[in-house]
């Protein structure tokens, strides 16, 4: 227990951490400044050692395993505590030269050949159809949502998202060929076709994924228009107008980039355009936090723009936009975890009560970073000619609302 109460008093610079021992002693760290205030029980001694010895991991497996325990609040406040007070520097040497070591393996972590892709794709993507239902939109984006005026729905988010990108993708006319990147359960490719007009094939490595998909193709008599496959994206061939790849970017792994790239510039056609949508971390090159590596995203990473800049240099692309959205991801995880909360009981059924402990720390952390750790979205849009898109965003705003409009009235438009 003296580790972790050594690296207690390092961490909490601000607000106040209130810690109940197996021995039922009391300890409360209080930090300079006011802030937040969270009271745990340690139920294990060898937990406290564990967790002081790598709290990335051991944390949140002391939660999973309910030997960590929150009294008088909630796991959301114990995090945002602790996730503002390492923001502010609180920490502690021994954190610093774990983060080293991270740092010198996450090549090895990130190397994802196609095999080990799929496998990873099935840990995370491969669960119940049902779990993602209780907690994602009716149309189960499972990615950042978009709020231009923030007090959206999620579903009213999530369409807009897709506005957002069809936009980008410059769908000027019907037919256009369109490759859609971890196309997920196809929501996104399914909109492309019915809204926009488009060709689209969807890749997967997630057999759940696939079959959902085609199955909402059918039903909704698209399949002429959109078809999904179940492939790797350096197994595709042929020349596609328009690309897009959403939340799928993180699990490419950084010796990848240049795979990654080199394949869209392959299959992208001499006029076309694409959009790669991924999270990115502000603070320069880093690792994935070993928990959510372990239990959520095995060889994922969430890269820094100046990882990702080069290799879309090197592939002799030309990078026409780029946006960042900050708090937009931080308001989509908030509606999932509190939807996710409402169905927990639902959710336990399927599951666990541990497996709940573990998506309920995943969904809260996730939300943390973006609120205090300055995560982000890039949207990156990319071409071969400097001449694919307009001279200004002006052409955004205007197809934007031009959808919004088709969407809002009694009856369906097309383009």
């Amino acid at each position: 227990m003296r580790l972790l109460d050594t690296l207690l008093k390092r961490i909490v610079v601000i607000g106040r951490l209130t810690v109940v021992w197996p021995d039922g002693t009391v300890t409360t760290y209080a930090g300079r400044e006011s802030g937040p205030e969270a009271r745990i029980r340690l139920h294990d001694r060898a937990a406290a050692t564990r967790i002081a010895l790598n709290p990335g991991l051991r944390f949140g497996e002391a939660w999973m395993d309910g030997v960590l325990t929150v009294e008088g609040g909630s796991l959301y406040g114990l995090l945002d505590l602790l996730m503002l007070n390492l923001e502010r520097g609180g920490g502690h040497p021994f954190m610093t030269a774990l983060e080293r070591v991270g740092t010198w393996m996450r090549r090895l972590q990130q190397t994802n050949p196609i095999g080990r892709a799929k496998h990873n794709v099935a840990h995370h993507y491969d669960l119940s159809g049902r779990l993602y239902s209780l907690f994602l939109d009716r149309d189960r984006q499972y990615s950042c949502a978009y709020f231009p005026r923030g007090d959206e729905t999620l579903e009213e988010a999530q369409a807009a998202k897709k506005r957002h990108i069809a936009a980008k993708l410059l769908l000027t006319r019907p037919g256009l060929r369109v490759l859609d990147i971890g196309s997920g359960w196809g929501g996104l490719a399914l909109t492309l076709a019915r809204e926009w007009g488009a060709d689209v094939t969807g890749i997967t490595l997630s057999a759940e994924q696939h079959r959902e998909s085609n199955a909402r193709a059918q039903a909704e008599g698209l399949s002429d228009r959109v078809r999904f496959r179940l492939q790797d994206y350096r197994e595709v061939t042929g020349t596609y107008d328009r690309i897009v790849s959403v939340g799928m970017f993180e699990h490419v792994g950084l010796p990848h980039y240049d795979a990654f790239f080199r394949a869209v510039a392959r299959a992208l056609a001499p006029d076309g355009v694409a959009l790669i949508h991924a999270i990115g971390r502000p603070d320069g090159p880093g690792v994935t936090n070993a928990w959510l590596r372990k239990y959520i995203f095995p060889g994922g990473y969430s890269p820094a723009l100046s990882e990702v800049l080069p290799a879309i240099e090197r592939s002799r692309l030309l990078l026409t936009d780029l946006e960042t959205l900050r708090l937009h991801y931080a308001e989509t995880l908030r509606h999932w975890r509190e939807r996710f909360l409402r169905n927990r009981d639902a959710i336990a059924a399927i599951y666990d009560e541990r497996f709940c402990r573990m998506w309920e720390f995943y969904l809260v952390a996730c939300e943390l970073a973006f609120r205090h750790q300055s995560h982000f979205v890039w949207q990156a849009q990319l071409a071969h000619r400097q001449d694919a898109v307009p001279l200004t965003r002006d052409y955004i705003v205007e197809a934007e609302a031009a959808a919004a409009r088709r969407a809002a009235s009694p009856v369906s438009t097309g383009l």
